[in-house]
């Protein structure tokens, strides 16, 4: 069973931290971490556990129902998997022209927690004692793990709040025909599904080479100077945001058919 606690003996180097990352794997993860510290020096990471595919579809068989989480599976399962093959090169590309270093978060920088919202992860984040919690890719942080810290949590979300909550945002953007919503934006952290006070947004063009995979690359090199200000700021006070306005919803993974229908319009 993964666990910090069975990480004591790194404490001795850890005493403190100015700012950490709280995340899980995955290449925007070790994007962020390398320009952070390229930027700021040493940054230690609280890795969660991937939330299982199970416990996902749960989750969405409760809010969807059965035929759009069918249809999503179907999605993940034939089509996702195509384009990332099909796009290995352009997402090289992007990396390569923007500065993105996908290199492994070290091991020694890391430490291993079942969930963001468990007693390991909130001892952890009280014996490092940052000032700044960026976060990434995690599950919705309660409120115990919140409150645990006086740190201030930031997230870099990839889409356009409030229009575009939840999941895949620069995707659903183009599909609606929405493209000066297609971005990004940097919030802080609230207990809601990406409903924090907005710090910062940016907006992307992608390319006709461009797809569902490789939009996440553009949004997250568009995001990355707005989150570096963002740490710099709050190393040196509190952040002040803004509340989003207009229309707001949650999006989550194009089903197999909608993906098809948006293909035939142009959007990949």
């Amino acid at each position: 069973m993964v666990c910090a606690v069975s990480q004591w003996g790194i404490w001795m180097v850890m005493l403190r931290s100015d700012f950490l990352l709280l995340a899980a794997p995955g290449d925007s993860t070790a994007i962020v971490y390398n320009r952070l510290v390229r930027r700021f020096g040493q940054c230690h990471v609280i890795m969660e556990r991937p939330v299982s595919r199970g416990r996902k579809v749960r989750v969405r068989l409760r809010k969807l129902g059965l035929r759009s989480v069918l249809s999503q599976l179907l999605f993940i399962l034939i089509i996702k998997p195509v384009l990332e093959w099909q796009s290995s090169g352009v997402t090289q590309k992007h990396c390569d022209r923007l500065g993105l270093d996908r290199s492994p978060v070290p091991q020694n920088s890391i430490i291993n927690v079942n969930s963001v919202n468990d007693q390991a992860c909130r001892d952890a984040i009280q014996k490092l004692n940052p000032r700044v919690i960026v976060v990434g890719g995690t599950r919705i942080i309660g409120r115990k793990t919140l409150s645990s810290s006086t740190a201030q949590f930031v997230n870099t979300h990839a889409g356009i709040t409030p229009r575009y909550r939840g999941a895949h945002g620069g995707y659903w953007a183009l599909f609606n025909g929405d493209a000066r919503n297609c971005g990004v934006t940097v919030h802080l952290v609230d207990t809601g599904i990406d409903t924090g006070e907005i710090l910062g947004q940016a907006v992307i063009t992608p390319s006709r080479e461009d797809c569902f995979v490789t939009y996440p690359y553009l949004q997250l090199a568009a995001a990355l100077p707005i989150l570096e200000n963002c740490v710099a700021r709050g190393l040196e006070g509190p952040l002040e945001g803004h509340r989003g306005t207009g229309p707001s919803e949650v999006w989550y993974h194009p089903g197999i058919v909608q993906y098809l229908l948006g293909r035939l319009r142009g959007v990949r």
